[in-house]
């Protein structure tokens, strides 16, 4: 039983790995591919489109998830898998979380990516500084209406909670 897990885990990985390797010959993007799968049904496809759309937040992982979403009617990837081909970014990492799926796989690491020149190492270390520490100059301004803007969220009957 658990043989038939791995195989089907790895029959996943390869889809997304080969989504990856498309981008060799389509030119989309970077060489990264991405899936969602649920119930043992891929429901989402992503690679990374980044170049083609000048869109620098079209990662595989984004793109697959908002491939599954539009497929599956929902914001969230509740009982999906997420198959990546290399171990998401600081912002698809994020984005994962908020999709909310039940498992992560990856195959190549963030240290492989590295070597191919996608080294996101110093995203790693500013995003933990203090946002008066990191290199890009931040600065919080008036926040009384921004606040006033969530308490009408939290005092609407409307809202869909998420």
């Amino acid at each position: 039983m658990e043989t038939d897990k791995i195989a089907e885990q790895n029959y996943f990985m390869h889809q997304a790995v080969e989504l990856a390797k498309s981008n060799l010959t389509t030119l989309k993007g970077g060489p990264f591919g991405a899936i969602v799968v649920k119930n043992g049904v891929v429901v989402g496809r992503g690679s990374n489109s980044v170049t083609s759309l000048n869109d620098p937040t079209a990662h595989a992982e984004i793109m697959a998830i908002r491939d599954a979403c539009r497929n599956l009617n929902s914001f969230q990837l509740d009982d999906c898998e997420i198959y990546s081909s290399c171990e998401p970014c600081p912002m698809c990492l994020g984005a994962i979380y908020w999709a909310r799926p039940k498992k992560l796989f990856f195959a190549a690491s963030r240290e492989d990516a590295a070597v191919a020149g996608f080294d996101d190492s110093y995203i790693y270390q500013q995003i933990p500084l203090p946002t008066e520490q990191r290199d890009l100059p931040t600065m919080q301004l008036d926040n009384t209406e921004a606040k006033n803007v969530f308490q009408l969220w939290v005092n609407s009957e409307l809202k869909t909670p998420y």
